[in-house]
């Protein structure tokens, strides 16, 4: 059974104690989760953000599940130099007349680097500052340096996910190391800038790999200010194109177990949204989901339809934002 507790906020919380949780009865951890979001959110508030790839495919990291890796050579993914920031906020400008509220901004690059390309970024990122949205971007591995500009510039947040636990992260990445996040994520809440940091379910990891994943997470003082939960859509050529997708109801837990373990966190509904109903996507929100990405595309694989989200939002009623 999952504690009755409402939401305190901790940083101690054991491998062990969010196994638990993510075990629960389903029932029981939905109910749970559902008391701790509403004591630490408003639940009729549902956040749009948007997703661009900037730059897209080429990145020297061998992430299994990611078709924009240069060493999966069979992925059928054509390769585009970085946007001009012109049409990124011309981009950015059409999302926010169609709901959004975030823009997020991915480059496949394996770290920033100085010069014409992060000035090109740091553009951007003043344009769609200076729409009214928040900004975020995911640009690979950084220095603090880097952080300082991007933060001058007006980003409001930096995704870096963990993608999974210490114990099974070299099976799916061996180009940079656990550290090497932690490390970006350091340099980032250095300066300021929200941490938008989460992972993915469905890659082979084990129900104890994804508490420990969870684990990392809520050590953290404070907690991410948001945790994309998303669950792997395999891609043809990448080495986990054979796998399942997970069942519904895991990507339920695992938004439930968040939502319990970081309560003041935004909990994202990513990728994977598209192997979900719209009753499956509900009770995702029901246990704790605040935000959900908004487009037909995640970088580079495919998100429900703009009229598909629309109708989920219209069949929650008007309470949804």
């Amino acid at each position: 059974m999952v504690s009755p507790a409402t939401g305190t906020i901790r940083h101690d919380w054991t491998v062990e104690e969010i196994e638990a949780i993510y075990r629960s009865p389903l029932l029981d951890l939905v109910g749970q989760a559902n008391a701790v979001h509403r004591a630490h959110h408003d639940p009729s508030h549902v956040q749009k953000a948007s997703l661009l790839s900037i730059k897209t495919g080429g990145c020297p990291e061998d992430c299994a599940y990611c078709p924009q890796s240069a060493h999966h050579r069979e992925v059928k993914l054509g390769k585009e130099q970085l946007l001009d920031p012109a049409s990124v906020i011309e981009t950015a400008k059409r999302a926010k007349d169609a709901g959004a509220d975030r823009f997020c901004m991915g480059a496949a690059w394996r770290r920033v680097r100085d010069g014409a390309a992060f000035d090109a970024v740091l553009e951007m990122v003043r344009g769609v500052d200076a729409l009214g949205l928040e900004a975020c971007v995911t640009l690979g591995m950084l220095e603090p340096h880097h952080a300082k500009q991007l933060k001058d510039a007006g980003l409001t947040a930096y995704n870096h996910n963990l993608d999974t636990s210490p114990e099974f992260y070299g099976k799916i990445i061996t180009t940079r190391t656990y550290q090497d996040r932690l490390d970006t994520l350091s340099a980032v809440r250095s300066h300021g800038i929200d941490l938008c940091c989460g992972g993915i379910i469905g890659m082979g990891e084990t129900i104890r790999d994804r508490a420990s994943m969870l684990a990392v997470l809520a050590g953290f003082d404070p907690h991410p200010e948001s945790v994309p939960i998303n669950a792997l859509v395999p891609v043809a050529g990448t080495p986990l194109a054979g796998r399942d997708p997970i069942d519904p109801l895991e990507l339920v837990r695992m938004v439930a177990t968040a939502r319990i373990t970081m309560p003041t966190s935004m909990v994202r509904l990513s990728a994977g949204r598209t192997e979900l109903n719209r009753e499956a996507q509900i009770m995702c929100l029901m246990a704790g989901a605040n935000s959900v990405f908004y487009g037909e595309k995640l970088l580079t694989t495919p998100n429900p339809e703009e009229n598909s989200d629309s109708a989920l939002f219209a069949a929650l009623g008007p309470i949804a934002a």
